[in-house]
């Protein structure tokens, strides 16, 4: 049986693993930064992420509801307050709404998830079922992918106000606040999953259920890109 990683190890094969596999490398994305996607790709993409986005607070309800701690329910459920905010005009969701909008969808038949894509649908829903499957340390592992969150919206920030000028600067509202959200989360989250993987293949299974995430990022990407090639 392998031996335990040290702590500093083991944050550097997360690390590893979730960097060569995020999908800041999709050939989607890689064009998106890129500004080689046509406007109707870009609405393509914000309605399919939205679905994706309105996954998130039922997939944080789920990691709430797994554990008896209730420090940890306490910092938790912010996630789930930054996702839905406290008011119906708040929060990420609104905040993507409002993006959608700007790049001339209908809000209304955003919510409705009508163009959603199938694939998508069911991969997003997956990490749903995912989370609600696992264990505790699994499901929180699983939100690594934040570790590489601030790079990728300080670039998408970057790369909408150059490529994609149509799309007006308070729009681009989500991405600004998930650059210093997604690092307070994401230290949380590996606090915890180093805390609490107390043996070798407790760690293997958060790796492995990190690269599950990715995989579902990727996932969402490949569908859009099938969809709409051009």
């Amino acid at each position: 049986m392998a031996d335990l990683l040290d702590a500093e190890a083991f944050v550097a094969v997360l690390r590893e693993e979730g960097k060569k596999r995020y999908h800041d490398l999709h050939p989607f994305h890689v064009k998106m930064h890129a500004g080689a996607l046509s406007r109707r790709q870009i609405q393509a993409w914000v309605e399919n992420r939205y679905y994706y986005q309105t996954r998130i607070p039922l997939k944080d309800a789920t990691v709430l509801s797994k554990s008896e701690d209730p420090a940890f329910r306490r910092r938790w459920i912010r996630r789930i307050h930054d996702h839905d905010g406290t008011l119906e005009s708040e929060g990420g969701l609104a905040q993507w709404e409002r993006l959608a909008a700007g790049v001339g969808l209908d809000v209304g038949r955003l919510r409705s998830h009508a163009d959603v894509l199938p694939a998508v649908r069911f991969a997003c829903d997956a990490y749903v079922t995912f989370v609600r499957e696992r264990t505790l340390l699994e499901a929180v592992a699983s939100s690594l992918t934040e570790f590489f969150s601030p790079d990728i919206m300080a670039r998408r920030i970057a790369a909408w106000e150059t490529h994609y000028p149509w799309v007006d600067g308070p729009t681009l509202a989500y991405f600004r606040g998930r650059v210093g959200r997604a690092k307070v989360d994401s230290e949380e989250a590996i606090a915890f999953v180093i805390a609490h993987a107390s043996t070798r293949a407790e760690q293997d299974a958060c790796v492995a259920a990190l690269i599950r995430k990715t995989e579902i990022l990727w996932a969402l990407l490949d569908a859009v890109e099938a969809r709409h090639p051009a």
